[in-house]
């Protein structure tokens, strides 16, 4: 038995989003497949989850919600 493995793509990558200081800015992507997991970095460093920072995944879109958006946050 041979079992291939598939890729993950982006099916939709992110785009460019502009964002109001102090309010909430959602970040999403498609991906080809549901199961993928997904890490969220900010130049070399991995984001966790906080009170700052929201990840959510649904099927095959992965979501990334700041909160209190700073201009640091680009």
């Amino acid at each position: 038995l041979c079992v291939l493995a598939v890729p993950v793509l982006f099916k939709q990558a992110l785009e460019n989003t502009e964002m109001e200081e102090g309010k909430s800015v959602s970040l999403r992507c498609e991906l080809t497949k549901s199961d993928a997991r997904v890490v969220w970095k900010k130049g070399e460093a991995t984001l966790q989850a906080s009170s700052k920072y929201e990840m959510k995944q649904k099927g095959t879109v992965a979501e990334l919600v700041i909160h209190n958006a700073e201009p640091e946050d680009a």
